[in-house]
C-alpha cells in the first residue's frame, strides 16, 4: 500500500518544532522509556524514523493502539491542515522504522492503511480516544492511520 495523504486547507494550528516543542518530547520520551509506555493519555511508544531529506534518525513519542500482533500510530498532528514531519519520514523510508515500546526496541514495517481497512482502524481508534473524532473536525484532510508490524 501506498503512502499519500494530501495536505489540508484548513485545521488547527500546528505545533511548532521549537525549544519547548523539543524539551517536551525529549520529556516525554524518557518518561514513556521510564515507565514502560503510558503519556498524554495514551499508550506511547517512541517512534525512530529517517529523516526523508537529511537522511538522520529522528525520534518522537506517540500515542499508539493495538491491531492484533501490530501497532496503530495516527498521523493527527492535532487537527493541524498538514501532516507531521514524521509522517513524511515514514512514507519516504517505510521499511526503516523502528519503535521504543515497554524496554525493547523492534524493527517495524509501516503501511498506511486506506479504505475498509483504515474505517475499520478508525472506528477502533475513535472508539478508544474519542479526542481523535475532534481532531478529524477541525481538519479537511484525511487524517492518516498507519499500522506498524514487526519486520
Amino acid at each position: 500500500m501506498s503512502f499519500h495523504s494530501a495536505n489540508g486547507t484548513r485545521g488547527a494550528r500546528q505545533p511548532k518544532a521549537g525549544r519547548l516543542s523539543r524539551w517536551f518530547n525529549a520529556f516525554m520520551m524518557n518518561r514513556i522509556r521510564r515507565t514502560g509506555g503510558r503519556a498524554m493519555g495514551f499508550d506511547a511508544l517512541v517512534l525512530t524514523t529517517v529523516g526523508a531529506k537529511s537522511g538522520q534518525p529522528r525520534t518522537n513519542p506517540v500515542g499508539y493502539f493495538t491491531d492484533g500482533d501490530g501497532w496503530l500510530i495516527v498521523a493527527s498532528a492535532a487537527g493541524a491542515p498538514k501532516n507531521p514531519a514524521w509522517y513524511y519520514n515514514i512514507a519516504a523510508h517505510p521499511d526503516r522504522v523502528r519503535i521504543e515500546l515497554r524496554g525493547q526496541h523492534l524493527d517495524v514495517v509501516a503501511t498506511q492503511l486506506h479504505g475498509e481497512a483504515r474505517a475499520r482502524a478508525w472506528a477502533k481508534i475513535t472508539t478508544e480516544a474519542p479526542q481523535f473524532a475532534k481532531y478529524e473536525e477541525k481538519t479537511d484532510r484525511e487524517i492518516p492511520v498507519i499500522r506498524l508490524a514487526r519486520r
